[in-house]
């Protein structure tokens, strides 16, 4: 199982949650956890997918994703499980 770690942060607005998962159904991607808050009206959401069978390679929907972002005036960042956990680890 190849797993993703995604985060969305931003100014909350109506259909964040939609336009990301659309975008990972329509490319063969499962949502496995979400969680998501709103504090003061700023949005921030972490999803961790599973990727496996994925019909775009995990460089352009990082690129895709991040588009969205931009797109919807929040920032969205992709990292495979295995860097996240580099990186979070002390």
């Amino acid at each position: 199982m190849s797993k993703t770690i995604i985060t969305v942060v931003g100014r909350d607005t109506v259909g964040i949650i939609a336009r990301v998962c659309t975008y990972l159904a329509n490319n063969q991607v499962n949502v496995e956890d979400i969680s998501q808050t709103i504090v003061q009206g700023y949005f921030n959401m972490m999803m961790i997918v599973d990727t496996s069978n994925a019909a775009v390679p995990f460089g352009d929907m990082a690129r895709d994703l991040e588009q969205i972002g931009q797109d919807i005036g929040v920032h969205i960042r992709c990292q495979r499980e295995e860097i996240f956990e580099k990186m979070h680890r002390i």
